[in-house]
């Protein structure tokens, strides 16, 4: 910590938030590639029941997940957006030399939920995956 109260970019606590961050948005990442995997198998195993018991009718079944996993999935790319823009605020303080005690001890996403959620259900990651079902 310097004089000013601000705090230096080597300095533990630093690296620590830094790495918090780094840790949600692996885990905002990784939670929405499991929504993709849990949907296929999911949807598959739906079509095969269909299937095997030639009843076609409940084919529309396979909708309920991937509506689901669309919500749940939109969900985490928009924390992960959201959680990216509190790190590059973050780490733009941080080069100005104007990281202060509070900025430290608080993770937390930046932005709108409900905005950055309505965007990201227009992503390139979500529509190209989940718009391609029946």
């Amino acid at each position: 910590m310097t004089a000013e109260g601000t705090y230096h970019p080597d300095s533990s606590a630093v690296q620590a938030h830094v790495g918090i961050m780094q840790g949600v948005i692996q885990r905002m990442a990784a939670n929405s590639g499991s929504c993709k995997t849990w949907c296929v198998t999911l949807v598959a195993a739906i079509l095969v029941v269909v299937a095997t018991k030639q009843k076609p009718q409940y084919g529309w079944l396979a909708l309920i997940p991937i509506l689901l996993f669309v919500g749940l999935d939109t969900y985490y790319l928009a924390l992960e957006r959201r959680f990216r823009g509190s790190y590059n605020a973050f780490v733009t303080k941080l080069h100005e030399g104007k990281i202060v005690g509070v900025d430290l001890y608080t993770v937390r996403p930046a932005g709108s939920a409900a905005g950055t959620w309505l965007r990201c259900l227009l992503s390139w990651s979500i529509w190209p995956f989940y718009g391609r079902w029946p």
